[in-house]
C-alpha cells in the first residue's frame, strides 16, 4: 500500500538572476513523497511560475488529488496529468525513487558510480555589461568549454560587444558559445539580428522570437544563418501527433528539453524520438529545480548518451538547496564520491 504526501519549498537565489522575463529572486517548487513498507520515494514537481503550462490556480488541488488517488498507479496517473507536466515529472521520479535500492539512484550508470561525468554549459545571467563580462571570465577560468549567454534584456549593441570581446580572446575551438533570447526579438527584426550574431561563430540561438508564431519561426529556421534551438515552443504540446506536426512544420536545427516543462521522462522520450526521425538535434536542460529534480534529470540525461554539452549547471544557484553529491568541476557535472545526500526539510 503506497501513501503519498507533498510539501512546498521556496528556493532562494544566492543573487537575483536576470532573464528577459524579469529578475528571479525565489523559485517555488513542490516535493512529492511516496511511502511503502517504510521505503520512501522522493520526486520534485518543478513548477516554473510564468513559464510552465501548469502554472494554474488549481495546481495544489491537483497535487492533493494525486495523493488521494496514488493507488491508480503511475501509468494511469500520467494519463490523467497530461496538462500538468511538472507533476508528471515529480511522480515519475518519486516512483523510480521508491523502486530503487537507494532513493537517489534512479538510473544506475557510470555517472552514479563516480566513473564518468556530463559535459555542461556555463550559464551567464543577464545584467550590466560588467556583470556579464565578470561571469564569462569566471566560467572560462573554471574550465567551461561551452558558455550559454542570456541575451535580449540589455542593449543589443552591448551584447554584441560582449560577444566580440569573447571572440577576440577565444575562437570557437576554444569556447563554444550559445545564446538564449527567451523570445526577446520581434519577428520582423529577428533575421537581421541573427545575421549580426552569426559573425561570432555561435553554436546556436535558443528561441529567438516568442513562442506560438509558427509561420514566422518556420520561415526563420529556413533562412537563418545560425542554428536555432526551440525551447519554450515545446511547452504545452501534449499529444505525439501535435509534437510531430510542430517539428515537421518548423523543422528547427535543435530542440531543448526541460523534463519539468515537457512531461517528464516520458514526454522527453517522445520529443527525442520524433526529433531523431526528423534529423533534428537535441539536448536537455534543467529548469531551476532543486538538486532533487536536477539529480533525476542528470541521471536520465547520462543514459541518453548525447555528447553535446547539456544545461545542468543550476545546482549552485540557491542558498537553501538540498545537499547532494552533484558537483561541477572543469565544465562537467560529477556525482561526487565524497559528498552525501542530506534531505532535511
Amino acid at each position: 500500500m503506497i501513501q503519498a504526501s507533498y510539501k512546498k519549498h521556496t528556493l532562494n537565489f544566492k543573487q537575483a538572476s536576470g532573464t528577459s522575463r524579469g529578475v528571479l529572486k525565489t523559485k517555488e517548487t513542490w516535493f512529492v513523497f511516496l511511502n511503502s513498507n517504510d521505503k520512501i520515494g522522493i520526486g520534485e514537481c518543478g513548477l516554473f511560475r510564468g513559464l510552465s503550462v501548469d502554472d494554474r490556480p488549481d495546481y495544489e488541488d491537483k497535487l492533493k488529488w494525486v495523493c488521494k488517488n496514488i493507488q491508480l498507479g503511475l501509468e494511469q496517473l500520467l494519463d490523467e496529468l497530461i496538462e500538468f507536466p511538472s507533476i508528471q515529472f515529480g511522480l515519475e521520479t518519486a516512483f523510480k525513487s521508491l523502486e530503487s535500492q537507494n532513493s537517489f539512484t534512479l538510473f544506475p550508470s557510470n555517472f552514479t558510480e563516480h566513473q564518468d561525468s556530463i559535459s555542461i554549459n556555463g550559464l551567464i545571467w543577464m545584467g550590466s555589461e560588467a556583470f556579464m563580462k565578470q561571469q564569462i571570465e569566471e566560467k572560462i577560468q573554471s574550465g567551461f568549454k561551452c558558455i550559454k549567454m542570456k541575451i535580449g534584456a540589455i542593449d543589443f549593441q552591448q551584447e554584441i560587444n560582449l560577444l566580440k570581446s569573447i571572440r577576440k580572446e577565444f575562437t570557437s575551438k576554444d569556447i563554444e558559445l550559445r545564446v538564449d533570447a527567451n523570445g526577446a526579438f520581434l519577428a520582423h527584426e529577428a533575421l537581421e539580428k541573427l545575421k549580426i550574431l552569426s559573425d561570432f561563430d555561435l553554436h546556436s540561438i535558443e528561441q529567438p522570437i516568442k513562442q506560438g508564431q509558427i509561420l514566422e519561426i518556420s520561415k526563420l529556421c529556413k533562412e537563418t544563418p545560425l542554428p536555432i534551438a526551440l525551447d519554450e515552443e515545446l511547452i504545452g504540446i501534449f499529444s505525439v501527433t501535435k509534437k510531430q506536426k510542430l517539428l515537421q512544420t518548423i523543422n528547427p536545427q535543435y530542440i531543448i528539453l526541460k523534463p519539468s516543462l515537457v512531461g517528464g521522462f516520458k514526454g522527453s522520450d517522445e520529443w527525442i524520438s520524433i526529433a531523431e526521425k526528423n534529423k533534428i538535434g537535441w539536448w536537455i536542460t534543467s529548469a531551476l529545480e532543486s538538486n532533487i529534480g536536477l539529480n533525476a534529470i542528470a541521471q536520465y540525461t547520462y543514459k541518453k548518451e548525447n555528447n553535446l554539452p547539456q544545461g545542468l549547471g543550476t545546482g549552485s544557484l540557491f542558498t537553501n538547496n538540498i545537499d547532494s553529491p552533484l558537483q561541477v568541476e572543469n565544465g562537467k557535472l560529477h556525482y561526487s564520491k565524497s559528498m552525501n545526500w542530506n534531505f532535511n526539510l
